[in-house]
């Protein structure tokens, strides 16, 4: 049935084209009204919906006749007549289930558009596509969605038709097949190292010698010593809050500088260690320390959207609904066994993803440390609780806190027996590693008793540019008290290329650090150029992750659904696509983690356009048909 159809599409001559050419390349000028060659290799992809689009005398009829073609192909691919391989036949089962997700009416009201009518409105020439504003990402996405209902992705074969094969191993025997199949993985290993070696690690030894370099000047500019630079409270008194004194010793461009000026005039927290300021390259060509300043320069876009909201911050950028879920002041608690405590809100430098900048006033803020009798009323809390069993210390960063206060917090939540696990949630091993010190380890020693309780330090790394021989030596100091070390990364525009994240993991794995979860970035719209699709995280875990040994592959994927709590994005179990918008973007329908336990209503999100995200993938330099299998990740 696909051969049939590809050889309908090919002899088609009402329209015009080559179906199967990867139309990837942005236009001239950057056009994103549809453009008729848009909607002819739309119609091409699969002239069989077109033609029923175009025939049905409604919308209703249009949606029924697609119904009846996407039940007939889901027959099809469970039929004994077809030689289309079982993993192209996965894929058509996907779309399937997606396409009819799409058009159902239930999904259509929860999202006040329909896409069905879009498209038959589209066939028969009656929509003004540029009344209607339409992206040619909407199209896009039904190119592969049409494409992919047919069995002709492309995924498998350029041609588009994936035909069952035999890879020749798989027909010798003995060592005979163990060797061709050895040269097969050589090939693709030496394919991996190279994707990764794109990457540079923070200990590799020409970035250890430039930033022998970036830290004389730095110490230079603050007048400050090696001793000085050995010392965190050298650090947190310099902390850099200013764009000038940031250019001063850090490269800036024009529009760097004014995004940190115009941030700082909105008093929206800002804040670089000198450390971290000596991570950032002697450029600002952003070629490998693109990461590192993204998280701490805002771009306009992140200080216009905070602008817009200066009167309702609480409100509008609470994105995981924290409000909602704190049942008394400095406790957050979205699941049975576990309870979040926040005494200190601020940290050593502000990231300008955080889900909690709406809370922080400020970088080292000196009123962000919770009084202590606040303080004990939520311990007190934590105490009343015995169904809690895991407690989280974050904020801010309580790895900021003075040694006696940490200590103080520890003593009380250890002293409750039915707390077996507390967690320190803390950047200071990424941004200020001198803070950990000998007597901060010993602290955690303390509570760290053996078949009783854990202590668990949880860090944030983002980028491999980031594990530095600093922070190989701080996270040593900890596991040489036998305390774990786990890695939380927010996945990000910034780290989301072609095997960036594989090369976090093995930088990780490389000091003792054991990936953790990874997180989709927040959907907060200030956010958006930090923020990549759900199709991007669930590619890197299918296509890059998988390729690395399971001790470098531990972290999990995970969506945290506003006040529900994190949605595991391994299987199609806790998410599904119910529509596809007329910009593009993918509204999922997200399970909360009391499935098949108790009802929870689901919460709706609307994610990034994938045709967006291509768009700014090729404007950093990227082979966009890299990732031309995105389209197919739900």
């Amino acid at each position: 049935m696909a051969i049939d159809l590809y050889n309908e599409i090919v002899s088609t001559e009402v329209l015009a084209g080559d179906v199967f050419h990867d139309r990837f390349e942005l236009p001239p000028g950057e056009i994103e009204a549809i453009k008729s060659e848009d909607l002819s290799e739309l119609w091409m992809a699969n002239p069989r919906i077109y033609r029923l689009l175009k025939r049905a005398r409604s919308v209703e009829s249009a949606r029924e006749r697609l119904f009846d073609y996407l039940n007939d192909q889901e027959r099809w691919v469970f039929a004994l007549d077809n030689d289309i391989h079982p993993l192209e036949k996965a894929n058509v089962r996907e779309c399937i289930r997606v396409f009819m997700s799409v058009i159902g009416p239930i999904n259509e009201k929860r999202t006040g558009f329909s896409a069905i009518r879009t498209l038959w409105m589209l066939a028969r020439g009656e929509l003004d596509r540029s009344e209607a504003d339409l992206s040619r990402g909407f199209v896009l996405e039904f190119i592969h969605l049409f494409k992919g209902v047919a069995g002709l992705s492309g995924i498998y074969s350029p041609s588009g038709v994936c035909r069952k094969e035999v890879p020749a191993f798989i027909s010798m025997n003995g060592r005979e097949a163990a060797q061709v199949r050895s040269e097969v993985l050589d090939e693709e290993g030496r394919n991996i190292e190279k994707q990764i070696r794109r990457f540079p690690f923070g200990y590799d030894p020409g970035v250890v010698q430039l930033r022998k370099e970036r830290k004389r000047k730095i110490l230079e500019h603050f007048e400050g010593t090696e001793a000085n630079w050995n010392d965190y409270h050298w650090h947190l008194k310099h902390v850099i809050r200013d764009a000038d004194t940031l250019a001063s010793v850090t490269p800036l461009t024009a529009e760097e500088k004014t995004a940190v000026k115009e941030a700082r005039e909105l008093h929206i927290p800002f804040g670089v260690t000198p450390y971290y300021a000596h991570l950032m390259d002697n450029d600002t060509s952003r070629r490998f320390d693109y990461a590192v300043r993204m998280q701490v320069i805002p771009p306009a876009s992140y200080v216009k959207g905070v602008k817009t909201h200066r009167q309702d911050l609480n409100q509008a950028l609470d994105f995981m609904g924290e409000h909602d879920t704190s049942p008394i002041d400095l406790i957050t608690r979205r699941y049975p066994k576990i309870a979040i405590v926040k005494p200190y809100n601020t940290c050593a430098q502000i990231c300008v993803y955080c889900q909690r900048n709406w809370e922080i006033q400020d970088v080292l803020d000196e009123n962000a440390l919770s009084p202590k009798k606040r303080i004990a009323e939520a311990l007190a809390w934590l105490g009343d609780h015995p169904s809690i069993a895991d407690v989280l210390i974050t904020g801010g960063d309580p790895g900021v806190m003075a040694d006696d206060m940490m200590e103080w917090i520890l003593s009380e939540v250890a002293s409750m027996p039915h707390v077996r696990r507390i967690r320190i949630g803390t950047r200071v091993p990424v941004v200020l590693p001198q803070r950990i010190t000998d007597d901060w380890c010993a602290i955690l020693d303390r509570y760290h008793e053996l078949g009783k309780r854990e202590i668990a330090v949880v860090t944030h790394f983002e980028h491999s540019y980031e594990v530095t021989p600093e922070a190989c030596e701080a996270v040593q100091r900890i596991l040489r008290k036998g305390i774990g070390v786990y890695n939380q990364t927010v996945f990000t525009f910034s780290n989301s290329r072609r095997f960036e994240l594989v090369a976090l993991r093995r930088a990780l794995r490389s000091i003792g650090v054991d990936p953790y979860y990874t997180f989709n970035a927040k959907g907060k719209e200030e956010t958006r150029d930090y923020r990549v699709p759900i199709a991007r995280l669930l590619q890197e875990r299918k296509e890059e992750a998988r390729l690395l040994p399971g001790l470098d592959r531990t972290d999990e994927p995970v969506f945290n659904v506003p006040r529900l709590g994190k949605n595991h994005l391994r299987s199609w179990q806790d998410h599904r696509v119910v529509m596809i918008l007329p910009d593009g973007r993918r509204v999922y329908e997200f399970h909360p983690w009391e499935k098949n336990i108790k009802a929870i209503p689901p919460y709706s999100y609307t994610d990034v356009a994938i045709w967006d995200y291509l768009k700014q993938l090729q404007e950093a330099g990227e082979d966009i048909r890299d990732y031309r299998n995105i389209w197919y990740y739900y």
